[in-house]
C-alpha cells in the first residue's frame, strides 16, 4: 500500500507491502454536529457549567485571553474573533483586552509569528503579547509544593479566559483547560516542580481523574482564577470538529470525553514495526514536540520492536536543557537514572525518549545531520522506505507494521489496555 505523511509544511510518500500492514491508526468515525467557526459559535451560545461570557464580564474590567504558542495547532485565528465579538457585545472595550500567547518554557515569537497565530483582525485590534519571562506574581503554593508564579499581565487582569485545543498529553493526560495557566504562563521553576510528577505511573496519556500531575495543574489554575474557557478538538486535518466553552473543569471534561471517542483507537495487537509521524508543522518543528508522537507509538509496538519516527525537526532539538541531556549523557540508561534523582524540565523529555529506547529501537527520518542523530542515540535514515527496509532486515520480512500518520493525536489501545 502507498501512503503519504505530513512532513514540515509538505508531505512525503512511502509504501508498505500489503501482507505486512496490520492496520493504520486513524481517528474513529463518529457523529459531528458542527465544525469550524460554527462549532465555536455554538459553544459560546451554550456554555457548559457556566453562564454565557457576556453575563460574566462587566464593562470597565480588564480581560486577558490566554491562548497557545506556535508549537501548538490551536487555530487561535478562528477562535479569537468570536470571543472578541462576545466581549464587545458585553460592553468590553478593545483597549481593555490583552491576548497572551502562553510560552511555558518555549521560545519567544517574532512579531510576524504573533500576527500569524492570532490573525490580522485580532492583531490590529487588541494588544497581543508573549507571556513574560520575568516579573512573575506569586499567587500561592499548591498542596504538592508547586509555586504558583504567574505572568504579571495575567495575574493583574480582572477576568481570565483560557483558549486551547484538547489532545492527549503523555503525562498530563490531556492538553487544554488549565494547562493554559500551568505550564502556559508559569515560571520555569513552577513548571519543573509540576512536571516532576511525570515519573508516577498514573501520570499518563488519557488519564484525567486520579492523575496527580493533572490535579496539581487544576489546583494552580483554581488559585489564579479562570473565569471561562473555550477549547476545541481538531481532526486529523487540523479542522475544528468540536468546541466546548464555559466552566474550567466541566467544559474541559466534556471536550476530553469527545476526544476519547475520536482518538482512542483499538488495535488488534502490538506490531513489530510502528511508523509514526506528528503530521507535519507545527508538530514536527523540533524533536521536543515530535516526541509526543513517539510516546504514543510506544503503546502500539511490541517489546523489542522498532519505531520509525518521521519528523522534520528543522529547528533542531527545541529546548536547551533537553539538548544538553541528549548530547551530554553517556547512555539512555543514564538519563533514566538521572531523572529520578535530579528532575529538570527539558531533561524529562530526554528521559521519556530513553524509556522508549528501553523498549524498542528508534529510526529517525528528519532534517537533522546523521552524526547528530547518532549522538542522541537514535538511528538516522533518509526516508521512511529506507528505514522500513532496515526494520524488515532486522526483524524479518514477515514483520507486522502499524502506521500512525498523526501519532501525536491518536492513542492506540491494544487488547491488554482495554
Amino acid at each position: 500500500m502507498n501512503f503519504t505523511y505530513g512532513y514540515a509544511r509538505g508531505s512525503k510518500p512511502f509504501s508498505v507491502p500489503d501482507q505486512n500492514l496490520l492496520c493504520q491508526v486513524t481517528q474513529n468515525e463518529i457523529p459531528v454536529e458542527d465544525t469550524g467557526v460554527r462549532a465555536v459559535c455554538e459553544a459560546l451560545l451554550h456554555p457548559i457549567g457556566a453562564p454565557r461570557l457576556g453575563e460574566i464580564v462587566k464593562p470597565g474590567e480588564t480581560i486577558v485571553i490566554i491562548t497557545s504558542d506556535i508549537t501548538r495547532p490551536c487555530p487561535s485565528h478562528l477562535i479569537l474573533p468570536e470571543l472578541l465579538r462576545e466581549l464587545s457585545a458585553a460592553g468590553i472595550a478593545d483597549s481593555q483586552i490583552t491576548v497572551v500567547l502562553a510560552l511555558g518554557s518555549h521560545r519567544v515569537h517574532t512579531p510576524e509569528e504573533r500576527r500569524h497565530l492570532v490573525g490580522d483582525e485580532v492583531y490590529d485590534r487588541v494588544a497581543c503579547v508573549d507571556s513574560a519571562k520575568e516579573g512573575f506574581i506569586h499567587v500561592g503554593t499548591t498542596k504538592a509544593g508547586t509555586p504558583v508564579d504567574i505572568d504579571p499581565v495575567v495575574a493583574a487582569a480582572d477576568r481570565r479566559i483560557c483558549v486551547g485545543n484538547i489532545e492527549f498529553h503523555y503525562f498530563a493526560g490531556y492538553s487544554g483547560g488549565a494547562k493554559a495557566i500551568m505550564p502556559g504562563v508559569s515560571t520555569r521553576d513552577a513548571i519543573q516542580k509540576n512536571h516532576s510528577k511525570m515519573v508516577l505511573d498514573t501520570a499518563c496519556a488519557g488519564n484525567l481523574h486520579g492523575n496527580p500531575l493533572r490535579q496539581d495543574i487544576e489546583e494552580a489554575a483554581a488559585m489564579v482564577g479562570v473565569d471561562f474557557i473555550l477549547n476545541v478538538v481538531l481532526d486529523e486535518e487540523k479542522q475544528i470538529v468540536k468546541a466546548v466553552a464555559g466552566d474550567l473543569r466541566k467544559a474541559h471534561e466534556a471536550g476530553c470525553a469527545f476526544l476519547d471517542q475520536l482518538y482512542k483507537i483499538r488495535i488488534p495487537r502490538r506490531a513489530d514495526i510502528v511508523i509514526t509521524t506528528p503530521g507535519g508543522f507545527p508538530k514536527d518543528i523540533n524533536l521536543y514536540q515530535a516526541q509526543k508522537a513517539l510516546d504514543n507509538a510506544k503503546h502500539a509496538v511490541r517489546d523489542g520492536g522498532i519505531i520509525i519516527l518521521a519528523a522534520s525537526c528543522k529547528e533542531g532539538l527545541g529546548e536547551s536543557v533537553f539538548e544538553q541531556w541528549m548530547l551530554d549523557s553517556a547512555s539512555p540508561d543514564e538519563m533514566i537514572e538521572r531523572i529520578g534523582r535530579d528532575f529538570q524540565l527539558g531533561g524529562h523529555k530526554a528521559a521519556a525518549i530513553s524509556m522508549v529506547l528501553k523498549k524498542s529501537r528508534i529510526l529517525l527520518v528528519s532534517d537533522l545531520p546523521d552524526d547528530f542523530v547518532r549522538r542522541i542515540f537514535l538511528e538516522p535514515y533518509p526516508s521512511v522506505d529506507a528505514a522500513l527496509a532496515e526494520a524488515f532486515r532486522s526483524l524479518g520480512a514477515d514483520s507486522s507494521v502499524i502506521f500512525m500518520p498523526h501519532g501525536g493525536s491518536v492513542l492506540p489501545q491494544p487488547p491488554e489496555n482495554r
